[in-house]
């Protein structure tokens, strides 16, 4: 079976979304026998070790990565943090996508993930001249995440991206959500048939991830084997809602055995060093994306972790790094609104604390609960590891590879796409 998938961000990309397309790609191919092809951009930020940028010149580059067949599309780079900036690397990217259908075989199953949101349409342009269903899995639900975390979104953007929708919507043989909340977005708000929308979750390898000693070469030599560590793992962008995690730290500050680690990057980072310079924090320290191979040790450096997601955004936006922290088996305080699928999540396993997310005493108040109560810390840990088996690796993979069999197999039947 020949699957083709769409993102901008893949392989050797640290970002979580490439990450999970990567593991998801080289599982299908390993354990099922799937023939994968990708269509990418060139890689952003600081790419992973050994990585060497495909030879030759033109708007498509082909390359391989062990089984995986890579077509980068060519698009600009420049920065996220303008709005202009965010167009032009979406419509390159989205147009050197059409471009790269060209370059295909003829694949059983098109799937297109939703960075940037319009490259579904490139898809959707693939699986219309191949004649074989299409597959949109959401990862965030736009315009409203831009005008959400923004505070705006112009007027012509918002209602193409609506149209965008509609139309992937319409054509598209299987919508997939990340959650529940995520699913009655889509069908409530963008027109979605209730049988359409599927859940797959996000998911750890719970093979690299699992709980391992505090006391490890990252922590020794980040100095904070002793310290009571709290840590954000994962990317550093507006929807995260951090200001109001620094501000819990600055109510803190008695505890001196206390450290916040930020590890990661993104758009929100330096506003932020900015927020802990101004406030004189000395608990707090960022620290840059972790290469897989110390990932293991990042997460066991944790005492507890820190979930956050800016009011409004539940259903929109669902926080993949839930499921590294669960497989870690390490308790977590959950910053997010009760509707959000992190909260369901955090209540079913009793696996982390709930906090008012706008709130940085109640935010401080659960924190100190972890740091005096070691044997509540331990037990939700476990809870979490538990957890970490209904959101593990192979299960969401099999998950796809078993939506791509009943797609193809409906097609063989009935000659369609739906």
């Amino acid at each position: 079976m020949h699957i083709v998938f769409f993102n901008r961000a893949y392989f050797p990309e640290v970002s979580a979304t490439s990450q999970l397309l990567t593991e998801l790609t080289e599982g299908l191919a390993r354990e099922h026998g799937c023939q994968i092809s990708v269509v990418a951009g060139m890689p952003q930020g600081t790419p992973s070790k050994g990585w060497q940028p495909p030879k030759g010149w033109g708007i498509v580059r082909k390359e391989r990565a062990g089984q995986i067949l890579i077509l980068r599309a060519w698009g600009t780079r420049w920065s996220k943090r303008t709005l202009l900036g965010r167009i032009a690397n979406y419509l390159t990217y989205f147009a050197s996508s059409c471009w790269a259908t060209l370059h295909l075989n003829r694949p059983d199953v098109v799937i297109a993930l939703t960075d940037p949101p319009v490259v579904g349409l490139a898809a959707l342009l693939a699986a219309h001249r191949f004649g074989c269903p299409l597959v949109i899995s959401y990862r965030d639900l736009f315009p409203e995440v831009s005008r959400l975390i923004d505070g705006k979104c112009r007027p012509f953007i918002e209602w193409a991206l609506h149209r965008v929708n509609r139309i992937l919507i319409h054509c598209a043989s299987r919508i997939i959500a990340l959650g529940e909340d995520m699913r009655q977005r889509l069908i409530s708000e963008k027109g979605a048939h209730p049988d359409q929308v599927v859940i797959i979750p996000d998911w750890a390898d719970t093979t690299l991830i699992s709980p391992s000693p505090k006391r490890n070469r990252f922590s020794l030599e980040q100095g904070v084997a002793d310290r009571f560590v709290v840590m954000h793992s994962g990317n550093i962008g507006l929807s995260q809602n951090l200001g109001v995690v620094v501000e819990a730290m600055g109510e803190l500050r008695d505890l001196p055995n206390l450290m916040f680690l930020i590890v990661g990057d993104g758009v929100q980072k330096e506003a932020l060093q900015e927020q802990v310079r101004g406030a004189g924090l000395q608990n707090v320290r960022f620290l840059s994306y972790q290469p897989r191979d110390v990932m293991a040790q990042s997460y066991a450096t944790a005492d507890c972790f820190i979930v956050s997601l800016k009011p409004g955004l539940a259903g929109y936006i669902t926080p993949s790094k839930l499921y590294g922290i669960l497989a870690a088996g390490r308790p977590y305080v959950a910053a997010v609104e009760p509707s959000c699928d992190v909260a369901r999540v955090t209540q079913k396993y009793r696996c982390g604390l709930l906090a008012r997310p706008e709130d940085p005493s109640d935010i401080a108040e659960k924190i100190r609960r972890f740091h005096a109560d070691p044997n509540l810390a331990r037990e939700l840990g476990a809870n979490a590891r538990k957890a970490s088996e209904d959101f593990s690796q192979a299960k969401g993979v099999l998950e796809y590879f078993r939506l791509c069999q009943e797609l193809r197999y409906h097609t063989a039947q009935t000659g369609g796409r739906r």
